[in-house]
């Protein structure tokens, strides 16, 4: 029996590079993981979500795909799994992903030249706040960090805990399955050992091992 595959998405201004320790850490744990790329900037939300769905139907030929998105690549996985018609996934997390919108990206579009920055896709995900909620069939974990070392506090002053990029209750997700909060910063949750097993247990057994904190 084959591995079971997982496709990773990365976040706004990365390459999926700032992936690879994650995806090495959930290939020891026994899964199969490919890195999904995109521009972030520059593309559209309709031209990466087909992309995305033919990614995940070309790698479900031996059963069903796991999902995990980081940040921005959270909420297109949120969006491909909402949509219709169905796709053979399996499990998908979401790591440091502002479902409510976020109020760094809000801060920083209103500097001037920000949409060169951010983008339409940005745009549309992060900076308007959105009214979210899981109600797809598969089971959906989130993982929040609690370390605020980001470049999100050059945007903005938080006034709750946050991950140096996204507050708490920006990741509050209505309906999701499971949800773990860990001491970890937006971008160190993608180098982080405790985030790599909270994933890998929730892709296996549908539930994070850590309680909320």
């Amino acid at each position: 029996m084959s591995a079971p595959a997982i496709i990773v998405v990365h976040g706004l201004w990365m390459t999926g590079i700032e992936c690879a320790m994650l995806r090495r850490r959930l290939a020891a744990a026994g899964f199969l993981p490919r890195q999904f790329h995109y521009h972030s900037v520059s593309e559209s939300a309709l031209t990466v979500l087909a992309r995305l769905r033919a990614e995940v139907e070309a790698c479900a030929t031996e059963g069903p795909v796991h999902l995990v998105g980081h940040s921005l690549g959270g909420l297109l996985v949120l969006r491909l799994l909402s949509a219709p018609p169905a796709l053979p996934v399996g499990r998908a997390v979401l790591l440091g992903s502002p479902v409510r919108g976020s109020r760094a990206a809000r801060t920083l579009n209103e500097l001037p030249g920000a949409n060169w920055l951010l983008g339409d896709l940005a745009e549309a995900e992060l900076v308007q706040t959105m009214d979210r909620a899981w109600q797809g069939p598969g089971e959906l974990g989130v993982i929040a960090g609690t370390s605020g070392i980001g470049l999100g506090r050059l945007f903005n002053q938080f006034a709750e805990p946050n991950d140096g990029t996204v507050t708490l209750s920006e990741t509050e997700l209505p309906g999701a399955t499971d949800r773990c909060v860990l001491p970890v910063s937006h971008l160190g949750m993608l180098l982080s050992d405790e985030v790599a097993d909270e994933v890998a247990h929730f892709l296996d057994q549908g539930r994070f091992s850590a309680v909320q904190r």
